[in-house]
């Protein structure tokens, strides 16, 4: 089991903190946030990968991924019908793409439900083909890059774009780029699939669809931290012979930041030595 902590639950650190802590915890790898690391990614360079990349490794992590692509910064869409706004977020997206591959990570996570949604008046199949204009040119880009670009479903609450698995992957096959595939986020898939979440992700792993995991609850806390299950998921994966990373991914940090990670944490490890 590879694991990551999504670095955003220990943004109030300084980044060599994030890193300690995460180690500390027993995880290999951080998935960024970029936002967390600056107020404009988009001025974030090749050497600032270099040094993140550096200061992870310092404490025996990698950069697994980055995810949260669009909360900074501001007004950017791809769903949107203006076409140099919709150039200019595939442009820092490309932009990412190249920071992901010279921090080392290996994989790059779309949610941005805001940024994908209908615009006013527009329809959630406009919204939808723009998106997919945009993902059919960010493939080419991560191909480029030897990176993997994941279209992440997102619950019916955050977003009417691409909500299931199936969904996802569908829009993989169209496009057809070995570059992008899907992925699987537990809270999302446990408010959104009419099946057994983890029936979906075997029928995904088994096509080769799902490249990346976030583990979460329904309820937005951590792995372990509400009703959700997770050990059918992580025997799953592990029957599946899956080597990507499974990451760490609450909303809600309960108690607090570095309580939630340790709890989240301990959890995972604790259900997957129990099926070995």
């Amino acid at each position: 089991m590879r694991l990551a902590l999504c670095n955003e639950v220990l943004r109030h650190l300084p980044f060599a903190q994030q890193c300690a802590a995460a180690a500390a915890l027993g995880c290999t790898g951080l998935e960024l946030a970029p936002f967390t690391l600056t107020d404009d990614p988009s001025g974030l360079t090749l050497a600032d990968a270099a040094h993140f990349r550096n200061i992870a490794a310092d404490h025996g992590l990698a950069i697994s991924s980055l995810h949260w692509l669009l909360v900074q910064p501001e007004g950017l869409s791809l769903s949107t019908p203006d076409p140099a706004l919709h150039a200019r977020t595939v442009v820092f997206l490309i932009h990412l793409i190249r920071f992901a591959q010279a921090c080392g990570a290996e994989v790059l996570v779309h949610g941005s439900p805001r940024q994908r949604s209908p615009m006013p008046g527009q329809s959630t199949e406009d919204a939808l083909a723009r998106c997919e204009a945009g993902w059919m040119q960010l493939a080419e880009a991560a191909r480029a890059h030897d990176v993997v670009y994941c279209i992440e479903p997102l619950s019916r609450v955050e977003t009417p774009v691409l909500n299931t698995v199936a969904e996802a992957a569908a829009l993989v096959d169209r496009i057809g780029s070995p570059a992008l595939r899907t992925m699987f986020d537990l809270s999302a898939a446990s408010q959104t699939e009419a099946q057994p979440v983890e029936q979906v992700l075997a029928r995904h792993l088994a096509t080769g669809h799902v490249a990346h995991v976030q583990l979460n609850d329904r309820n937005r806390r951590g792995p372990g931290q509400g009703d959700t299950p997770v050990a059918p998921v992580l025997r799953v994966l592990r029957d599946a012979g899956y080597s990507g990373w499974i990451a760490l991914e609450p909303f809600d940090y309960h108690p607090e930041p570095l309580a939630c990670a340790a709890a989240s944490t301990a959890y995972v490890r604790g259900a997957w030595e129990a099926l070995t």
